[in-house]
């Protein structure tokens, strides 16, 4: 059963006896779910008795360099998530591999022949473009994850009401409060002039002193005496005397103002 599973691993070339010492070491380092896919040995054109080698499992790459005979073996180990590329060249007696890690020294071995080179150059490069895919898929997983809701249980719509629209006029027009209506008064009372004061009483006084035509007074008249200066002067002051009592009458009733009044008393006082 261990010759099956070594003579996958011996179809290049590879020495059977060095393939299966190497198969063992790692069998002892894999971990739960991970398994050899190819391993590659070096062959140098003298006498080489332990090669170095390159494994390649689904999760990570083994450096494997003999060490003391034999004795010892030195392993430098790198997972996927680790490497950053891998390249090889081509030489006349075989081809030179270089890991590539993200972080430390390249690591390269040589002499590996060129149809094991080829086939661990697509290995390593196929498990790398791997890696990438499944990061990006874990990345856009965990993004759907975010956006989606805690509870998907579909919440009821709730109509939300039309707001009420609110027709305004197109010209809105101010308006202005109304005042009280005030009765207009006429500031001051008219008044009759003066003039025409005196003229009226001067008329009702002619009126009243004038006797009707066609009656004759059965009383007889007195006879006519001669008036002396001392009464035609007396009859003056009683005049003034009664023009002046009529016009402070009139100024008392405020049928004339005061500028009236004091021009027309002037007026009379000069007549003495």
């Amino acid at each position: 059963m261990e010759n099956y599973q070594i003579d996958k691993y011996v179809q290049d070339g590879q020495d059977a006896k060095v393939v299966e010492k190497i198969h063992g070491k790692i069998l002892d380092m894999l971990t739960p779910g991970e398994s050899i896919n190819y391993i590659a040995l070096q062959k140098k054109p003298a006498v080489n008795l332990l090669p170095d080698s390159i494994t390649v499992s689904n999760k990570r790459i083994f450096l494997c360099e003999f060490t003391k005979l034999g004795l010892a073996t030195n392993f430098e180990i790198f997972p996927w998530q680790d490497i950053k590329d891998i390249a090889f060249k081509e030489e006349i007696f075989g081809s030179k591999v270089t890991v590539i890690p993200f972080t430390g020294e390249n690591l390269t071995i040589d002499y590996i022949p060129k149809t094991q080179a080829r086939k661990l150059y697509q290995l390593i490069k196929d498990a790398l473009a791997n890696l990438q895919n499944q990061k990006k898929e874990a990345k856009d997983t965990k993004i759907v994850i975010e956006n989606k809701p805690a509870f998907n249980t579909p919440s009821p719509a709730i109509e939300k009401p039309e707001p009420i629209k609110t027709i305004e006029p197109e010209n809105p027009i101010a308006k202005t409060p109304e005042l009280p209506k005030v009765e207009e008064r006429p500031r001051f009372e008219e008044r009759p002039s003066l003039n025409s004061t005196f003229a009226n009483q001067n008329f009702q006084s002619n009126n009243t002193r004038q006797e009707p035509q066609g009656f004759q007074s059965s009383v007889p008249s007195p006879s006519p005496s001669v008036s002396t200066p001392s009464d035609k002067k007396d009859e003056e002051e009683d005049e003034i005397t009664l023009k002046l009592k009529k016009l402070k009458g009139l100024y008392d009733k405020q049928l004339i103002t005061q500028a009236e009044y004091e021009t027309k008393k002037a007026e009379i006082l000069s007549q003495l």
